[in-house]
């Protein structure tokens, strides 16, 4: 088991068979993670955050060695598993080189840093391990055009002090839980992951949009235009990516799949 640096984690004592953890993330979203780490070799696994548990569930039963943190670990359903107190804004409370794997869904657009949360994930992490991380899909065509013609996307709606009370009264003042703050797209979150010596390996979409059907004139037009684009253009913008099935064509949930270099120096 990795090594961590402090000793205070809280080991839930829910008994067996009291209310299973809901997942906060959409179920394909966990569907698409697992599948993704069901191929690879079995080591430990850092869930951040772990929510109520669902996907380390999941993790647990096939084979990884899950270790949780939160930024509200009293929230956390597992039976007989620690979790850890954390704030992806600041320094995780776990040591350098500790794990082979990072899932960090719903986390991203929830919280004032990201570069921060992606430089913890470099530190945590033993050279060459993996990062799994899931951010709203604020570039696949639909909300494109909502941007366009409201100023906001789905994910991202005006946060007026009285939606920000009512999230603090439904979530406990918990309102991190549920409020989106950071409208990080695919662009920002590659170029955070290559700063701190990541190399995305894949892509992928929770689900296709079911009414994308609706959008086909406008994404044959925007793919034309990266098809005219020059070469040197086309990869110096990621244009081809940008215009890929994965975010043009994707669903709420864009997931990235990256890896870090084996040759890694003290962050």
């Amino acid at each position: 088991m990795p090594s961590v640096s402090s000793p205070d984690a809280i080991i839930s004592e829910r008994p067996l068979g009291e209310t299973a953890a809901a997942p906060l993330a959409h179920e394909a979203i966990h569907d698409t993670v697992v599948a993704i780490l069901e191929k690879e070799r079995r080591g430990p696994l850092l869930d951040v955050p772990a929510g109520e548990g669902a996907l380390a569930a999941r993790l647990l039963k096939v084979g990884f060695e899950v270790n949780c943190c939160d930024l509200y670990p009293e929230i956390f359903r597992l039976s007989d598993v620690s979790i850890r107190q954390g704030d992806l804004n600041g320094e995780l409370p776990f040591d350098n080189r500790s794990f082979d794997y990072v899932t960090c869904l719903e986390g991203l657009e929830h919280i004032e840093n990201p570069q921060q949360a992606i430089r913890e994930f470099a530190r945590v992490l033993r050279p060459g391990g993996t990062v799994i991380v899931s951010i709203p899909n604020i570039l696949n065509i639909e909300e494109r055009l909502k941007w366009l013609l409201y100023g906001y996307t789905s994910h991202f709606k005006p946060m007026t002090r009285a939606h920000v009370a009512r999230l603090r009264a439904e979530y406990d003042k918990r309102e991190e839980i549920a409020a989106h703050v950071n409208p990080i797209g695919y662009s920002e979150l590659r170029y955070i992951l290559e700063k701190y010596g990541f190399q995305v390996a894949r892509i992928y979409r929770d689900k296709p949009k079911s009414n994308a059907w609706l959008y086909w004139p406008i994404v044959m037009l925007i793919r034309l235009i990266a098809r005219l684009t020059p070469a040197n253009k086309r990869r110096a913008r990621w244009t081809e990516e940008l215009a890929s099935d994965e975010v043009l064509l994707g669903g709420n949930t864009l997931i990235v799949h990256a890896r870090l270099s084996e040759v890694q120096s003290e962050i």
